[in-house]
C-alpha cells in the first residue's frame, strides 16, 4: 500500500462527496502511515466485543489504542507491523485500533468532516468489564506487579458483580521478550479458559505480544490497554475530566511523572505528531466493526 506525502495531501483536498460517508456513526478506517485507525462509536466497540466473546468460530479480537506514542512505535516505514499490511489480521487475531489521542481524533474530524470520539482504553475497560460481568465471563490481567493484582482482585468483583473469575499473570520483561517462554506463558493462560485478557505490558510490547501469541491464549478478546488497569485499581490517577476533554491529559501525566514520560512526550511526541500529515481515509479496507 502506498504511503506517500502526496497521498496525504490528495486525501485532505478531496471533496467530502468523494470521502466514505460516516452517516454519523458508520465505521471508517483512517491510515496514518502504516497504522490503520478504526473510527467508530463506543456502542460499535461494545457491540463487537459482545459478538466476538460469544463467536468461537471467529478469530480472537484484539483491541488497541492509537495515540502519538503508538504512532512513534508503529507508523514509520522501519517500524514493526501489527497484522498484515492492512493491519487487519495478526497471527490468528483480528485487530481493531481505536482513536485514543486527541490529535488522532482531531485529524479524523478534519478528514471526514465528522466529529469522532476519543476511545481511550481507560474509559473502555470498565464498560467491557461490565459486559463481561453481565455474561459471567472470566477475565485475566497480564502484566503489572502483585500490588496491582491484589487491588484488582479486591475491587473488580465489587464494581462488576457477575464476573465469572479473575486470573493474573505478572511476567518479567525477559520472559515477554523470549519467544519460547512467551509461547509457554500463552499455553499457561489457555489452561485457565480466560474469555477476556487485559494486556498491560507497555507499548510496543503489549501489542506485539498479542499479535504473536494472543491467539494461543484461548482468550476471545484481548485488550492492549496499557495503564487502564492501574486507573481501575487506583494505583494511578487520571487527569481531571476538563484536561482530558481539552486534549491536555499528556501534560498532566508529564507533570506527575517527568522522569519516565519526558522523553516520550517531548522527544518522541513531536515527530510522531508530524506523521499526521500523511493521514488519509482508506476505503479499500473494511473495518471489523462493520
Amino acid at each position: 500500500m502506498a504511503d506517500s506525502d502526496a497521498e496525504g495531501r490528495d486525501s485532505r483536498s478531496a471533496p467530502m462527496s468523494a470521502m466514505p460517508s460516516t452517516n454519523g456513526a458508520e465505521p471508517v478506517i483512517m491510515m496514518i502511515g502504516a497504522v490503520p485507525v478504526d473510527l467508530c462509536t463506543v456502542e460499535a466497540v461494545l457491540s463487537l466485543v459482545r459478538r466476538r466473546i460469544a463467536a468461537t468460530e471467529e478469530p480472537p479480537l484484539a483491541v488497541g489504542s492509537v495515540n502519538l506514542d503508538h504512532l512513534h512505535h508503529f507508523a514509520g516505514p522501519d517500524r514493526p507491523r501489527l497484522g498484515n499490511p492492512g493491519g487487519r489480521r495478526g497471527d490468528g487475531v483480528d485487530w481493531v485500533l481505536l482513536a485514543d489521542g486527541a490529535p488522532i481524533a482531531a485529524c479524523a474530524g478534519r478528514l471526514t468532516g465528522h466529529a469522532w470520539p476519543r476511545l481511550a482504553g481507560a474509559d473502555l475497560l470498565p464498560m467491557i468489564l461490565a459486559e463481561s460481568a453481565a455474561a459471567h465471563r472470566t477475565v485475566g490481567f497480564l502484566g503489572g506487579f502483585p500490588d496491582l493484582h491484589r487491588k484488582l482482585e479486591a475491587t473488580v468483583p465489587k464494581s462488576f458483580p457477575g464476573i465469572g473469575r479473575l486470573e493474573f499473570w505478572g511476567p518479567e520483561r525477559d520472559e515477554i521478550e523470549d519467544p519460547e517462554r512467551s509461547r509457554q506463558l500463552a499455553r499457561k493462560i489457555e489452561r485457565y479458559a480466560v474469555d477476556v485478557l487485559v494486556v498491560g505490558l507497555g507499548k510496543p510490547r503489549q501489542e506485539l505480544w498479542i499479535d504473536h501469541y494472543g491467539a494461543s491464549t484461548g482468550a476471545r478478546v484481548l485488550l492492549a490497554f496499557g495503564a487502564a488497569a492501574d486507573f481501575l485499581a487506583g494505583t494511578a490517577t487520571r487527569a481531571p475530566r476538563l484536561l482530558r476533554e481539552s486534549g491536555l491529559e499528556w501534560l498532566y501525566r508529564l507533570a506527575r511523572d517527568p522522569r519516565r514520560l519526558a522523553h516520550r512526550y517531548l522527544v518522541e511526541g513531536p515527530p510522531a505528531f508530524l506523521t499526521l500529515h500523511r493521514a488519509r481515509l482508506a476505503p479499500e479496507f473494511r473495518s471489523a466493526l462493520e
